[in-house]
């Protein structure tokens, strides 16, 4: 019976692994000297060899002849683990057996002591697929397992691991499999396979499989099946890649804002049943290709992935291209990919996206330098304080609130504030409410307000904040009605509001008294009523 490719040549011991070398020492060294962990946790990308490195790392463990650190491949036990048959070796998929019972399975296993060999194996993959209450089963056994019990977990997904087991586990890191390590491998394996394997075939296959061995002979095998020379050619052909003018006709519509075009091109793709989400994925993978050919001419060919006749129609999209335009376009794409997976209609949202990339669609979003806005801010403030009083109507420290007041308020009684004295300052003492319920109405803008204090006489309210954008935000009446409204409602009067920035505590408390100060000295009549009426 045939047997695939990446199953026939995967490695068996520590030495035949690639590209892992700061792993494989590692465990090598610990089953030499006898001081193995009793956890470990492997995670990295697809086909990086965690799995196959958990398999000769329980082989090795209980060989009965291990050599320099690896198994010997010849005794009964090896022979066993390799045909899947050692019943010391437990290989659980997480990804099928995640409840609480499979892991209570686990544990009433755990307390049996090995058979032929001299500890018991669990191999755990897709670790990260077991439900939380699966994890809290592990976690104890893990903890505190039997000295004869050793846990392998193996996971592409580290982040989904719990602290809990993570922290109990010896982790090893799996980095992706260089694009030449893999090339080299699929020359050996098409040598003992006898097959014909070019070097630009070869070199082709390695850059698809994204540094993942498993995908590479997998490719391999499947090329071997279609071609008897496996080049270049043949293997654009099997992956299909191969005849994508429409991409790069595509690429093209959207550099010359050819809507038209573009569109066009969709729809016959469409009528031929192409998969819009894997086009959306074909112009990432070109727009990332254009990315780097604008950042790193010279390491073009290296990153790349792309046949020989491609590369002159990339090159020339690049040099039309500016590499802003492209970032930006870029992202307009993973966006409409994500959002793909949730749509009902795929080709509407990507024909969307074709019409924004071709420039059909403003885009609203500006992005702001902050250090441009504090010195515009400054420079106002400069402005205002050595203008004439008589000129500075509106100065910075206003905030034009609403002029509807809430029903069934009245306002407090009025005050002169050129007679105002610091003194008559009496603290806000439900400020901390007013804010509370405003976090509630305008969540978004109370968080400029945090820290702020404020403090009333007769029909004023005097509020200062740390935030310098305080002020530029209620200048929006939505945003001051909102306010306005919110400390009607909590105080149960209405209020003139006076406002002004503090960088410092102490200056944020003398802020009141110092707009009282200002106010009676340059006669500025400023103050608007907030009144619903």
């Amino acid at each position: 019976m045939y047997k695939a490719l990446y199953r026939k040549w995967r490695p068996l011991t520590f030495d035949d692994v690639i590209s892992q070398q700061h792993t494989t020492d590692t465990l090598k060294n610990q089953i030499i000297s006898g001081k193995t962990a009793h956890a470990y946790l492997f995670t990295g990308s697809r086909g990086t060899g965690k799995t196959t490195c958990a398999r000769i790392l329980a082989k090795a463990v209980n060989c009965r002849n291990m050599k320099n650190g690896n198994p010997c491949l010849e005794c009964d036990i090896c022979r066993d683990a390799d045909n899947g048959s050692l019943t010391d070796i437990v290989e659980i998929d997480a990804a099928s057996n995640n409840g609480v019972d499979n892991i209570r399975d686990l544990r009433e296993g755990a307390v049996y002591t090995p058979e032929r060999g001299a500890y018991k194996i669990y191999i755990i993959d897709e670790v990260h697929m077991l439900s939380q209450g699966a994890f809290n089963a592990l976690l104890k056994i893990m903890e505190e397992p039997p000295p004869y019990v050793k846990f392998i977990l193996a996971t592409t997904e580290i982040h989904k691991v719990p602290a809990t087991i993570a922290s109990r586990c010896q982790r090893y890191d799996f980095r992706r499999i260089k694009a030449e390590d893999i090339a080299a491998r699929l020359k050996f394996i098409a040598e003992q396979e006898s097959l014909t394997l070019t070097d630009d075939g070869a070199a082709l296959i390695a850059k698809l499989a994204d540094g993942g061995m498993r995908d590479a002979v997998s490719l391999l095998d499947q090329c071997s099946a279609c071609a008897e020379v496996i080049d270049a050619a043949a293997v654009s052909e099997t992956a299909g890649i191969a005849g994508r003018d429409y991409l790069y006709d595509m690429l093209d519509a959207i550099v010359d804002s050819d809507t038209a075009k573009a569109l066009e091109i969709t729809g016959s793709l469409y009528d031929m049943s192409k998969d819009l989400t894997r086009l959306c994925e074909e112009l990432i993978t070109q727009y990332r290709n254009v990315m780097l050919m604008k950042v790193s001419p010279q390491n073009a060919d290296k990153l790349i992935v792309c046949m020989p006749d491609e590369l002159e129609r990339l090159k020339a999209i690049a040099e039309r291209s500016e590499l802003d335009t492209v970032m930006d376009r870029l992202a307009v794409l993973q966006e409409c990919r994500e959002r793909m997976m949730k749509v009902m209609n795929k080709r509407v949202e990507f024909e969307m996206t074709l019409i924004k990339l071709c420039g059909n669609v403003k885009n609203n979003t500006v992005t702001i330098d902050n250090s441009e806005i504090y010195d515009k801010i400054k420079q106002l403030e400069d402005k205002i304080s050595n203008a004439p009083a008589e000129v500075r109507k509106k100065p910075e420290q206003e905030i034009l609130t609403a002029k509807n007041p809430a029903p069934d308020t009245e306002p407090a009684p009025s005050v002169d504030i050129k007679k105002l004295r610091p003194e008559d300052l009496k603290p806000c003492e439900r400020w901390d409410e007013v804010m509370e319920e405003f976090r509630k109405v305008n969540p978004a803008v109370a968080g400029s307000l945090d820290g702020s204090f404020a403090a009333t006489a007769g029909n004023i309210i005097f509020i200062t904040s740390q935030n310098r954008f305080f002020i530029t935000l209620f200048k929006t009446k939505e945003n001051a009605v909102s306010l306005s409204e919110t400390i009607t409602r909590i105080l149960g009067q209405r209020y003139i509001i006076r406002a002004k920035c503090a960088t410092t505590v102490d200056q944020q408390r003398n802020m009141a008294e110092e707009l009282i100060r200002k106010a009676q000295a340059n006669n500025i009549e400023t103050a608007v009523e907030s009144s619903q009426g």
